[in-house]
């Protein structure tokens, strides 16, 4: 697959492209407005320069498809964005309207190593039992679910982490 770069504005679009299209395979221009909160101008203009790249098929007043280099690109877009999402959502325990903004606003920044970094670090707080930890909400730190008990005061927790 050939590198194509895309605006995060762009991005968005071809990301709600990809979501819109599960069911049929494709979107319409009135939906991803609607999606998106913006004009149906602003949709024609992205589907345009999305073509152009050959992400899209497009033609005036016509459903968009995603090419098939436009699906790849898409679903790791949308691969970040659930990434992400999950970590803030479930590491941290941000509330999901913050934490749907702050992932769509990183996934267009973060690289692919470094996702990789949020994915085993969240797959790990699940699976390690001197972990079994979540964000408190006073912002105190974590807590362990486990025991009861603030982060670095659980004794279980300080008693596995030295065996």
């Amino acid at each position: 697959m050939n590198s194509v770069e895309l605006s995060a504005s762009l991005e968005d679009y071809l990301e709600t492209i990809f979501f819109l299209s599960r069911e049929d395979g494709k979107a319409r221009p009135k939906d991803i407005a609607d999606r998106m909160k913006v004009r149906a101008a602003s949709v024609t203009g992205a589907l345009k320069t999305l073509a152009e790249k050959g992400l899209v098929n497009y033609a005036p007043y016509a459903s968009a498809t995603l090419t098939e280099q436009g699906r790849e690109v898409a679903a790791k877009i949308a691969v970040k964005h659930e990434a992400l999402l999950n970590f803030f959502e479930q590491v941290l325990g941000i509330e999901p309207s913050e934490a749907e903004e702050f992932a769509c606003s990183m996934e267009h920044t973060i690289p692919d190593h470094i996702l990789q970094r949020f994915v085993q670090f969240a797959e790990y707080t699940k699976k390690c039992a001197r972990f079994d930890a979540s964000w408190m909400d006073n912002a105190e730190g974590y807590f362990c679910k486990a025991h009861g008990h603030k982060s670095g005061q659980c004794e279980q927790c300080q008693l596995k982490k030295k065996s």
